[in-house]
């Protein structure tokens, strides 16, 4: 009986008819050829419930439902739940369908409606986007069954307490690989940089066909199969490239919901796994007061799951960067020359120059290039017309600030120090774009 008035809710249809009936009451005091009719639909729709009642309780289970998830979510994108349904009763129901999602997304009335046949099956979908990595932790998935006299409903509960990860952006992950491996990065905005020149080390001599580079043909090898031959050179490979994530106070910066440090967590981890794929090596460092984290650089089977699960538990302390305790702890375990990429902000010329010594001696030892972001607000105070005093200050300002960003990009460029400035959601293929020229240029 407990668990039948747990699962017992009345429907606004069966509360509208005994607000007509009430209103009924109070007319009959007035019009005595009334005082029957109330009572007549009072009984009528008692029976009409308990009829509603028995027919939705009759059957032990009368629904079946189960929220299916990822084993763990991706950071940044849209991730895909369904919702299956069966319907076990022998007429048609209809179902409102409420899923406690977790508290993170600040989504109170996740609703959907559904009408189903007998012994019908439905799947739903829907989309999530996390915006912080961690765990997340779902509630019940609320299923309310009526019929169609609707006075009654009956509620149902699947998939309770169901803790998922949220990784770094594993789904962009797979999409840049898939699309490096079928060489169709220009899809997705990587430019195809012109090799310059060849490295030393020749892999093989092969057939000429049109496209080849005829400064590549060996004469010696035509002239004895009496056909062109040219040369097959090999990329350079087994380079180290090394993500250096910044993860002080100046990361946390919000743009669409994530934190810079969470973009340039998931463009560390997209960049070691295509560093992977050309048969680099990737590693890992993230600093702020002090170096916390530095994974050496591999290529084996394991080192993208460590690579990941090492960026999944990063964590800020909100405190000052320092540059020295970066350097030092570079210079004591990379003696190999590699490709550092240094994820960062700098917001004013003068904060660049305070670490600028400490970026000019890892310049010297190793290919540094260094990634900070574009005040996004900033470009859109700069596109709005100004026609007020305080608005035309405010853009003065803006700009003035924008234009800092360039002067840090020429100074870092002057001292031979590689850089990006890019948008937040521009960082991957902007990355990418980096990489990919370094190679062809030969520089590592």
């Amino acid at each position: 009986m407990i668990q039948f008035f747990k699962q017992l809710y009345f429907t606004n249809r069966l509360f509208l008819f005994i607000g007509g009936i009430v209103a009924l009451f109070i007319v009959s005091f007035f019009f005595d050829f009334l005082v029957v009719l109330p009572k007549l639909l009072f009984f009528s729709l008692v029976g009409t419930v308990v009829v509603d009642c028995i027919r939705l309780f009759r059957v032990r289970k009368g629904v079946d439902g189960a929220r299916v998830t990822p084993e763990k979510l991706s950071n940044g994108d849209q991730n895909e739940l369904l919702i299956e349904l069966t319907n076990f009763y022998t007429f048609p129901i209809l179902l409102d369908i409420i899923d406690e999602i977790p508290h993170q997304f600040q989504v109170r009335d996740h609703h959907h409606s559904l009408s189903m046949k007998s012994g019908e099956k439905e799947t739903l979908a829907y989309y999530l986007r996390p915006v912080k990595r961690g765990e997340y932790s779902f509630g019940a998935l609320n299923v309310f069954a009526s019929s169609n006299i609707g006075l009654v409903k009956r509620r149902f509960r699947f998939s309770e307490n169901k803790m998922v990860p949220v990784y770094p952006s594993y789904l962009q992950m797979r999409q840049y690989e898939l699309i490096a491996i079928s060489n169709r990065l220009v899809d997705l905005g990587i430019k195809k940089i012109r090799k310059i020149g060849h490295n030393m080390e020749m892999e093989s001599i092969k057939e000429y066909v049109p496209g080849d580079d005829y400064r590549t043909i060996n004469w010696k090898a035509t002239a004895r199969k009496a056909e062109l031959m040219v040369n097959n050179y090999q990329d350079e490979k087994s380079q180290q490239v090394f993500s250096l994530i910044d993860k002080s106070r100046v990361m946390q910066m919000p743009f669409e919901g994530m934190s810079l440090l969470d973009y340039a967590i998931n463009s560390s981890l997209v960049i070691s796994n295509i560093a992977i794929k050309k048969e680099d090596k990737a590693g890992l460092i993230t600093f702020q007061h002090k170096v916390n984290t530095l994974l050496p650089a591999s290529n084996r089977n394991m080192q993208m799951q460590l690579i990941t699960k090492t960026l999944y538990s990063q964590k800020t302390a909100y405190k000052e960067a320092d540059f020295s305790a970066l350097y030092s702890a570079v210079k004591r375990k990379i003696t190999q020359r590699s490709l550092l990429l240094i994820y960062t902000n700098f917001e004013t010329l003068s904060g660049m120059e305070r670490q600028l010594p400490y970026l000019k001696n890892l310049a010297k030892s190793h290919l540094l290039v260094v990634i900070f972001f574009q005040n996004t607000e900033l470009d859109d105070l700069l596109n709005e017309p100004a026609k007020k005093t305080k608005a035309i200050y405010n853009k003065a300002i803006a700009e003035k600030l924008a234009y800092e960003k360039y002067l840090i990009v020429k100074e870092l460029n002057n001292h031979a120090i590689q850089t990006i400035l890019t948008k937040p959601q521009n960082l991957t293929v902007n990355t990418i774009n980096k990489y990919l020229e370094l190679k062809a240029r030969g520089y590592i």
